[in-house]
C-alpha cells in the first residue's frame, strides 16, 4: 500500500498536479461566539453586537455597530509560506457613506478583518493590515490608520460597487506585508473582526463568512 500511495504521489507530480490547502479561522457558532475575545475600542460610548446565523453557504456572523466599536479576535498561528491568502466573503447591509475614512472622525468600517503578526514586547508595537470594506473608497485604496502607522487600511470591497450584496474577496497577506510595512512575514499570530462606528457616531450592519487561508 505504502508503495502504492508512493507511486500515485510521484505520478501526480509529474503530472504538475497540486492540491489546494486550506485554514478556516471561524466557525460561526454560538460556542465559538462565547470563546473569541472581545476588545471594546477605547472611548467608545457602545460594543457592537455580533449574533450568528446561517444560510444556504453555511454559518455566518452578523454584525450591528451603532455609534459603537468592539472586536473579536483570535490567536492563531497562520503559515504564510504555505498558506498566503486570506479569502473573505462579506456583505454590509447598511454602510457609512459620506465619512472620510482616513481620518479621525471618519475612521469607521462596517466590516473589517484584522491580521496581525506581533514584532515587539507589547500590542502597541504589532503590526496588523487592517482589510476593510469601505464605504466611501474604491478598491485597492490603502492608507494607514490615523491612529497609529503600524495598522494599513487595505480596501478589499466597498459599497460603491456591492451594497446588501454577499462578494468574496482574496489577498496575498505575505506580499501586502512586504508592499504595505516593507516586513518579511513568515507567520501570523492572529486574526480580529470588527465593525465600528464610535467616530461617526453612525450606524452600520454587516455580515462575515468562509474566512480561511490558503495555498492557492
Amino acid at each position: 500500500m505504502k508503495l502504492l500511495i508512493k507511486i500515485l504521489l510521484s505520478w501526480l507530480a509529474a503530472l504538475n498536479i497540486s492540491f489546494a490547502i486550506e485554514i478556516t479561522v471561524f466557525d460561526f457558532t454560538e460556542t465559538e461566539l462565547t470563546e473569541l475575545q472581545v476588545r471594546k475600542v477605547r472611548g467608545a460610548d457602545n460594543k457592537t453586537i455580533y449574533t450568528v446565523g446561517t444560510n444556504d453557504k453555511g454559518n455566518y456572523l452578523k454584525s450591528v455597530a451603532d455609534n459603537a466599536a468592539s472586536g473579536l479576535g483570535k490567536e492563531i498561528k497562520i503559515d504564510l509560506d504555505e498558506t498566503p491568502f486570506i479569502n473573505i466573503t462579506w456583505k454590509v447591509e447598511k454602510d457609512l457613506s459620506g465619512i472620510i475614512e482616513n481620518t479621525k472622525k471618519g475612521h469607521d468600517f462596517a466590516a473589517r478583518v484584522f491580521v496581525i503578526k506581533k514584532t515587539g514586547a507589547t500590542p502597541l508595537s504589532n503590526r496588523a493590515i487592517n482589510y476593510v470594506f469601505s464605504s466611501n473608497n474604491e478598491v485597492g485604496a490603502n492608507f494607514p490608520s490615523p491612529y497609529t502607522k503600524k495598522s494599513i487600511d487595505n480596501v478589499l470591497a466597498s459599497t460603491k460597487d456591492s451594497l446588501n450584496e454577499w462578494v468574496t474577496v482574496k489577498a496575498n497577506v505575505k506580499e501586502d506585508f512586504k508592499r504595505l510595512h516593507d516586513l518579511d512575514v513568515n507567520e501570523l499570530d492572529g486574526l480580529a473582526i470588527m465593525s465600528d462606528t464610535d467616530n461617526s457616531k453612525m450606524k452600520s450592519i454587516a455580515y462575515f463568512q468562509n474566512i480561511y487561508f490558503s495555498s492557492q
